[in-house]
């Protein structure tokens, strides 16, 4: 099965991970009156705050909290992201264990989805059964022309996407249109760079992703010299397929990543690729233009397509079917999966079975469970009070924008309107998603996802040819994130990231404004980073800048890239930059505009101490250990290369380090080791 969603713009506060990345903890709920905020005994009291503000706000806490056995990282978001996987552990034993439940209800089908991935004694026995008849599927395919349509068919059952992507989605420069769009891809390791890179840490992950392919082929019948053979095969092509790709880096260019292409035009440029043809079996109809990233990969496979032989893509397309059922088949594919894991992530301990499956019927029925979740743990109180934020939010950024030394009045009344257009979506979707039509049987768990693959991409198909439903999420209700869309000029917070460390309705203003109002700037922030802001009050692909106020915005987010470019995370490995500007902004402008609207609150404009410390000096510490936690080596190389976040220890002092509250606050002085001069701090928005 493909759980891949296909990927769209979207910009979130933090790594998109599923819930399935957390380990059972202890929660993080305390009875009413009883939560310490700002939790003295969390911070290194004996560490300047202006050598080091990260350590200081954070550092007893980092130095008791080691990485758990089940995790690659931990800190508040996987703590709080503990607390909601074991929320939807209870709804789904609760869903599962009621024998009352009528056909077709909520809890009758998530239970079902859920006790059927639980069932581990049916699927041990069945082994690899359940992708026998599709492995030989492969086997009949006897020319190029079978090769590309087998392959353009398993996306359409939810089998993998070999060769490159596909999805439906808004066009850029009209975003009232659906449209097919067309994206570089199949490859299996985390980014290009683990291909092309001879260094000792990509080797061996190399050396470990070939001794997966064989151990997966072997447990599917295939003798290990053949196996072996195999994966030399099946890298090689990938490699080729990674060259061709374009860098995470030039990918986040929406011009350069926006070709709109007749269907004729694009199968002139791929001689072995008839695109009408294609489409059709990818169940596109009636569709003359196609968006494509990245013209040149697909000449690139064009030519791929041609010489590599045709037992060598069959060997590839059965590659694509194992390696996305591997995690839902028997257990020897389960821990095969999982030793791949560990060498990409470091992670030492499988994640539980309840936890994995947990997750999965998240992402695969999301707004069925969804609507238990919000129905428990999700109060109506909480979506007025967020809606109150958002509004001061939005308040706070009109001031900023309005107050801006260095951008015209022009531009400013088009920054303006865009921040009037903003459309927040609180907690959960208006109209939730029915799933008319998917089949999910308690008995046969690798059919439900099947059949849930087919049903997304029908339903992904279906949008063509209609109008753009802007009740639309990219996120389940118990996510712990938040993402900001520039083509819909939204800004999404799902009820799960609406709660301690971010959000507390008991909380005062200084620790929910450091919190998830530093996380509403951020999103806001987005449409005015260095992608979106090239992006109108409609989510059109249009400049709204004047030449003179474009080229001093760059000048600023140049010099963020310089910042960011010297944070250093693994021995020789830096931050990169450049790949994480946009979220570097989304920071920066964010928690300024969290500030703005703290200072408007009656306890904003006190010095009134609580626990010891000022109004101001709690807000920057409500930020700092939102961004607490450990991460593996392994997992912190991979980060560096595949995510377009900052470390969170360097989120922590990114932005305040240019603020002159946070100086003040914390009386940071010329020779702290933090210490930028009044002249040398970038302020953007």
């Amino acid at each position: 099965m493909d759980r891949k969603n296909t990927k769209f713009i979207l910009c979130g506060i933090a790594a998109f991970i599923t819930l399935e990345a957390s380990a059972q903890h202890d929660s993080p709920e305390l009875p009413k009156g009883k939560r310490e905020f700002i939790n003295k005994a969390d911070m290194n009291v004996n560490v300047k705050p202006g050598d080091d503000f990260y350590e200081y706000a954070s550092g007893t806490w980092i130095k008791k909290n080691p990485v758990p056995a089940k995790e690659t990282r931990w800190g508040s978001f996987q703590q709080l992201r503990d607390f909601n996987i074991n929320a939807v552990k209870s709804l789904l034993i609760e869903a599962s264990s009621d024998k009352n439940a009528a056909t077709g209800s909520l809890e009758k089908r998530v239970g079902d989805f859920y006790a059927a991935g639980m069932d581990s004694s049916t699927i041990d026995k069945l082994g690899f059964t359940p992708i026998k008849a599709d492995l030989e599927k492969i086997n009949s395919i006897k020319d190029v022309k079978g090769v590309l349509n087998h392959s353009a068919w398993m996306r359409t059952a939810g089998m993998g996407s070999p060769m490159f992507g596909f999805g439906v989605g808004q066009d850029r420069k009209n975003v009232e249109n659906m449209v097919p769009q067309l994206f570089q891809g199949g490859t299996t390791l985390p980014d290009r760079d683990y291909y092309l890179k001879n260094d000792a840490r990509s080797i061996k992950i190399q050396d470990a992703y070939k001794n997966y392919i064989v151990k997966l082929f072997t447990l599917s019948g295939v003798a290990e010299a053949e196996a072996k053979a195999n994966a030399e095969v099946i890298f090689t092509i990938e490699k080729s397929l990674a060259e061709a790709q374009m860098s995470r880096v030039e990918m986040r260019d929406p011009y350069k990543t926006y070709n709109k292409l007749a269907v004729a035009d694009l199968s002139k440029t791929t001689p072995n690729m008839d695109w009408k043809s294609l489409l059709s079996t990818m169940k596109v109809i009636g569709q003359d233009t196609v968006l494509v990233s990245s013209p040149k990969f697909f000449v690139d496979l064009d030519k791929l397509i041609s010489s590599v032989p045709v037992k060598n893509w069959q060997t590839y397309l059965k590659w694509n079917v194992l390696k996305t059922s591997a995690p839902y088949l028997s257990t020897p594919f389960v821990n095969a999966n999982f030793e791949f894991t560990k060498a990409l992530s470091g992670q030492k301990v499988q994640t539980p079975r309840w936890q994995r499956m947990s997750s999965l019927t998240d992402g695969s029925i999301g707004e069925l469970l969804g609507q238990l979740y919000v129905k428990k743990h999700f109060k109506p109180e909480a979506k007025a009070r967020m809606q109150e934020l958002v509004s001061n939010l939005v308040k706070a950024y009109e001031i900023r924008i309005k107050n801006l030394d260095w951008m015209s009045p022009v531009t400013k009344q088009k920054a303006l309107d865009k921040l009037y257009a903003f459309k927040p979506k609180i907690g959960y979707p208006d109209n939730w998603k029915t799933y008319d039509g998917l089949a999910i049987n308690r008995n046969s768990f690798f059919q439900n996802l099947k059949n849930t693959g087919t049903w997304k991409y029908d339903e992904m198909i279906d949008q063509l040819g209609k109008p753009v439903d802007r009740t639309r999420w990219g996120m389940t209700p118990p996510t712990v994130n938040a993402y900001y869309n520039p083509v819909m000029n939204e800004i999404v917070f799902p009820a799960g990231i609406l709660q301690f460390p971010f959000f507390d309705p008991n909380a005062d203003d200084a620790v929910n404004y450091g919190g998830i109002g530093a996380v509403i700037g951020h999103e806001i922030s987005h449409g005015f980073d260095d992608s979106g802001s090239q992006y109108d009050k409609d989510g059109t692909l249009r400049n709204w800048w004047t030449e003179e106020d474009k080229a001093k915005f760059k000048e600023k987010t140049a010099a963020l890239k310089i910042q960011y470019d010297n944070y250093t995370v693994l021995d020789t490995i830096h931050v990169n930059g450049q790949l994480t500007m946009g979220e570097n902004i989304g920071d920066l402008g964010g928690l300024n505009a969290a500030y703005e609207a703290f200072k408007m609150t009656k306890q904003g404009q006190s010095n009134e101490k609580i626990d010891g410390f000022t109004p101001d000096q709690r807000f920057f510490l409500s930020w700092a250990q939102v961004w607490k936690g450990n991460t593996l080596a392994e997992t912190a190389a991979q980060l560096i290369v595949t995510d377009s976040h900052s470390p969170g220890q360097y989120r922590t002092i990114g932005a305040p380090v240019n603020m002159d509250a946070w100086y003040e606050a914390f009386n940071v002085k010329p020779g702290d080791k933090l210490y930028k001069k009044p002249e040398d701090r970038i302020k953007i928005w």
